[in-house]
């Protein structure tokens, strides 16, 4: 009886998933994994958002195993070492797994291949859960793109009919002792403040099929317009279940697909700019591929002579927790410090703030989403926080600073986003938080601070600091 071990990953889910697929087509015996090994992930491990998802998604799928018979076996070490152990407990000849795109993911996996093929263990890889790998697209001189819209241009034209392939089901889930608990991971915080994630997210295969079908109902309608509404339920909120491999692109594309083309033809949503911001997903994997220093360093090297601001604790934490003094930016910390999410118009504004006129260093903002957002990805990370500081790929021209108090009025006219994360403020007119230079002594009788920074001054030292850097 032939034995196949499917090693999990980012790609926590049963349906379109081509490595545990493959696997249950070509053996009798399925047996599924999970490592836990965080350092392979070094100097990006998860944190600590990151890891309270992963916790509740890997109990999602041991569920689904359970469900048909089997469990995901967990186990926490070395990689090389738990496959050796598990091959020789199972009897395995083959391991499947769905290929990861971060650098020391690639590079942990190519040793990990070529250890095992040594031994004589047959290792299968396979596509996971992009629309196209990063080495598939080149510009027509062969090289990386470095800009958006002409990256987007051939994999639009070159997406297929996507066609996902339904959950298998193994003639038999081989179940070996010695599987951890999930809580054994450590994954969970300690001290509990994650109730506010737990009333927004429900991880897992399930939840992310249940966010699809809402949001194909719904908000895909009017996704152009409705994107930039932080106050309304208008985008997909699919990021978190992406990043960990709930849901794939081609699961999306093909339901969307599915339920417009069941609409009479004047209610038939346009889908173009949603699948237009998926594929921003895939560029920043295809950046992170070819330019894999950028996590840390400038994509755009002439900013490596820009004067950042000295590092500031004190503004840094204010910002953290978003005690400003600028309502936008501080609703969306708020937001983010309790759901683990924030609106993409909001982070755009809240990371343009901190870098432009508080001047500090993108890699402060970007530490602090990759600990706190329930969806931190490593290339979409890294490219937002380079794109809204001006030095990265495509990125907004340095001088493209985002005045808080003109974004809110015209994305959150009624100030509802604002009254929701900024209770203190919630009595208040509208016009008093789009205007709040105006109104100092309502707010502080609300107990909210005064601005950190005057934007306007602030606004000019930045682009001056800008204008001095060598051409």
């Amino acid at each position: 009886m032939s034995t196949a071990l499917v090693l999990f990953r980012q790609d926590l889910r049963l349906s379109d998933n081509a490595a545990l697929t493959a696997a249950c087509l070509a053996h009798e015996r399925v047996l599924p994994v999970y490592i836990h090994a965080p350092s392979e992930h070094s100097p990006w491990q998860p944190g600590a958002a990151s890891r309270w998802w992963l916790h509740h998604s890997l109990q999602a799928l041991r569920g689904q195993l359970g469900a048909q018979g089997g469990d995901l076996h967990l186990i926490a070490g070395a990689p090389l070492d738990c496959l050796r152990d598990l091959i020789r407990a199972s009897g395995a000849t083959e391991i499947h797994w769905n290929r990861r795109c971060e650098p020391a993911a690639i590079a942990g996996d190519t040793v990990l291949k070529a250890a095992l093929r040594e031994d004589g263990i047959a290792v299968h890889s396979h596509a996971g859960g992009l629309w196209s790998e990063p080495w598939t697209l080149a510009t027509d001189a062969g090289q990386p793109y470095r800009v958006f819209t002409p990256y987007w241009r051939k994999l639009r034209a070159r997406l297929p009919d996507p066609a996902p392939l339904p959950a298998p089901r193994a003639r038999e889930w081989l179940r070996l002792p010695g599987s951890l608990p999930t809580a054994a991971l450590g994954l969970l915080p300690a001290i509990r403040w994650d109730a506010g994630l737990q009333a927004s997210w429900t991880p897992g295969e399930a939840g992310a099929q249940e966010l699809l079908e809402i949001f194909a109902d719904d908000a895909v309608s009017d996704y152009a317009k409705g994107r930039d509404l932080p106050a309304r339920h208008g985008t997909s909120r699919l990021s978190p279940h992406l990043h960990f491999g709930e849901i794939t692109p081609a699961q999306i594309q093909r339901t969307l697909q599915d339920r417009a083309a069941r609409s009479g033809s004047r209610q038939r949503p346009d889908l173009e700019p949603y699948l237009r911001e998926l594929g921003w997903r895939e560029f920043a994997h295809h950046l992170l591929y070819h330019f894999p220093h950028t996590p840390e360093a400038n994509f755009n090297p002439r900013f490596d002579a820009f004067r950042w601001a000295e590092t500031d604790a004190l503004s840094l934490e204010r910002w953290q927790r978003g005690r400003t003094g600028i309502p936008l930016v501080d609703a969306g910390m708020r937001e983010l410090w309790h759901t683990g999410w924030m609106h993409n118009r909001v982070r755009m504004v809240a990371a343009s703030f901190l870098t432009k006129n508080l001047r500090q260093h993108w890699r402060h903002g970007a530490s602090w989403f990759w600990d706190t957002l329930v969806d931190a990805d490593l290339a979409n990370n890294t490219l937002g926080w380079q794109w809204v500081a001006g030095c990265g790929a495509d990125a907004a021209p340095y001088f493209r600073v985002f005045n808080p108090y003109l974004q809110a009025a015209r994305f959150d006219p009624d100030a509802a986003y604002l009254k929701r994360w900024l209770p203190e403020l919630a009595s208040l007119p509208a016009k008093a938080l789009h205007e709040a230079w105006r109104h100092p002594a309502a707010l502080a009788a609300k107990g909210y601070p005064a601005p950190m920074v005057d934007l306007g001054a602030s606004r000019d030292a930045a682009l001056a600091a800008w204008g001095a850097m060598p051409a």
